[in-house]
């Protein structure tokens, strides 16, 4: 009897593969490739594993960029597909992989081919979806990756919730990069409020930095 290759994993990706400027979290304002996993409205391209290492060769070699982000809807639920495609192609440039945190479990098996896991939690959020997320930061720090935390509160979310989730992290991983990008007012600027919760956010974790993410055009995620 014959046996049949198993199938390759495929993923529907957003608009290919495009280069732009990193928007928010650790690397923000750094050149990248964008591999984007599509949302079920979003219109997108079916790549097999193969084909999409194919592509990403392709435009490696014509661009110069820092590294290759991972985002978009879910992309740890392509965790199979990610791991087919480098293993056909590892581009020799950092990956940063930026997940909302909610699949600790799938960051293990993309171990050899990650360079930074980003766990992005925007608020507001339930306690079983930041326990998740900082699972996540746990995972990542465990399977020895660079790992950040974005935080992304809105103008009602109290400081004492933001300041929990960066205790949280600190336990999870004392080597977390925490990110938290305020939403700014019309004007883009920040009021006292986030100077005084970063001193706050200081005296429990390390590494902790206020920013406004690049908005669009330019800045892209």
């Amino acid at each position: 009897m014959i046996r049949r290759p198993p199938p390759s994993p495929t993923a529907a990706l957003a608009a290919g593969i495009p280069l732009g400027v990193q928007a928010q979290g650790v690397w923000a304002g750094r050149r990248q490739l964008f591999v984007r996993f599509a949302a079920e409205a979003e219109t997108a391209t079916m790549y097999t594993a193969e084909a999409f290492a194919e592509e990403l060769q392709r435009v490696v070699s014509r661009s110069r960029v820092h590294s290759v982000a991972i985002s978009g809807r879910d992309p740890l639920g392509g965790a199979p597909f990610l791991a087919a495609s480098f293993f056909a192609y590892k581009p020799q440039l950092p990956v940063m992989l930026d997940t909302d945190g909610q699949r600790p479990e799938a960051i293990p098996g993309l171990r050899q081919y990650l360079t930074m896991v980003q766990v992005t939690l925007d608020f507001p959020a339930s306690k079983p979806v930041i326990d998740r997320a900082v699972e996540s930061v746990a995972v990542a720090a465990g399977t020895g990756h660079m790992h950040g935390l974005v935080l992304a509160p809105r103008a009602d979310t109290a400081d004492g919730q933001i300041l929990r989730v960066i205790e949280q992290s600190h336990t999870a991983s004392a080597g977390t990069m925490i990110v938290v990008h305020p939403s700014g007012s019309p004007s883009g600027l920040l009021d006292r409020r986030w100077s005084d919760l970063l001193d706050q956010a200081l005296g429990v974790h390390g590494d902790v930095r206020v920013a406004l993410r690049i908005p669009p055009p330019a800045g892209m995620r």
